[in-house]
């Protein structure tokens, strides 16, 4: 055996977008590179490690058992690198941070000074729904996660970051054709929704049931980025956090629509499980974001106050 590090890298980027295109965008090479590195790694295994069927390509069972342990080794290596950064007096480690899907327009301003300030760290941010991230904080899989909505069945910590703000949006050409005037909740208006397990839709649903309003045509999309789009297009309109649209509104593709008892504000939190024994790196981020939330929520996000 004379695999490299870099092949147990590419092999498991491979495993884990299950295509040789996606995983090459991801590392940034080319296409033939990964299919050579793919290959050599092959060739020092008498079972395939992967298959084609049709199109698509498929891990094989043993393929999956390399990939544990690629991931075992890779694991080590970087203990030691960031023992090695120890030594030399530098703050070093992973920090793995789960994010709820509008949370990817705050938490990058909230980290990229630390980050930049401490090249030992590796950031590890996943951008999901709330279900999942809920389910990254129950099984430990984190240091932390940012939410809007605090999960109550979980005994967890906070630093709270900025306010989130919620208002009902629309593409202003839609509405003007529709002629709506104060009741924009008509059944004629669609109302566009995120997938069931989400944040946001469920602080519109809270909405709409404390208030009695029944939606007449119902569009559901899987993402924020989708409803936004779909909200330009003109299918309808939505209650979406203003820290998604922000450039959308600022040049017109978008206005608020102002609505009875909106806007819905909420609070970003960082949250970590109260038994958890943080890491250095975790820790100092906690000491960073106590010191600098305030100066970057006044720099970067100063215009919510309009709202």
């Amino acid at each position: 055996m004379n695999y490299t590090l870099n092949q147990l890298r590419i092999f498991l980027k491979i495993v884990e977008k299950q295509s040789i295109t996606k995983a090459s965008e991801e590392l940034h090479l080319t296409q033939p590179a990964v299919s050579i590195q793919l290959k050599n790694f092959q060739n020092q295994f008498p079972i395939p490690l992967t298959e084609v069927v049709g199109r698509q390509l498929f891990i094989t069972d043993f393929g999956n058992e390399i990939a544990s342990a690629a991931k075992r080794i890779l694991r080590e290596v970087d203990s030691i690198n960031y023992k090695l950064l120890a030594y030399q007096g530098e703050l070093a480690g992973r920090l793995k941070i789960s994010v709820v899907s509008t949370g990817k327009y705050v938490m990058p301003y909230f980290l990229s000074d630390f980050v930049r300030e401490n090249p030992g760290v590796d950031l590890v941010m996943d951008v999901t729904n709330k279900s999942r991230v809920v389910e990254t904080l129950e099984e430990n899989q984190v240091d932390f996660a940012l939410v809007s909505v605090l999960p109550q069945h979980l005994n967890l910590n906070k630093v709270s970051l900025m306010k989130n703000v919620l208002q009902l949006v629309g593409n202003p050409k839609y509405f003007e054709k529709l002629k709506i005037g104060k009741n924009v909740f008509s059944n004629d208006t669609p109302l566009i929704f995120r997938e069931k397990g989400s944040a946001t839709r469920a602080a519109m649903e809270s909405y709409l049931s404390q208030r009695s309003i029944t939606v007449g045509k119902k569009i559901e999309l899987t993402s924020n980025e989708a409803v936004k789009q779909a909200v330009i297009a003109g299918l309808g309109c939505s209650i979406m956090p203003l820290i998604g649209v922000h450039r959308e509104l600022t040049n017109g593709e978008l206005n608020v629509i102002p609505s009875k008892n909106l806007p819905i504000i909420t609070t970003w939190n960082l949250v970590w499980l109260k038994n958890k024994k943080l890491s250095p790196v975790a820790s100092s981020l906690l000491e960073y974001l106590k010191t600098n939330k305030e100066d970057i929520m006044s720099s970067k996000f100063k215009w919510l106050n309009d709202y």
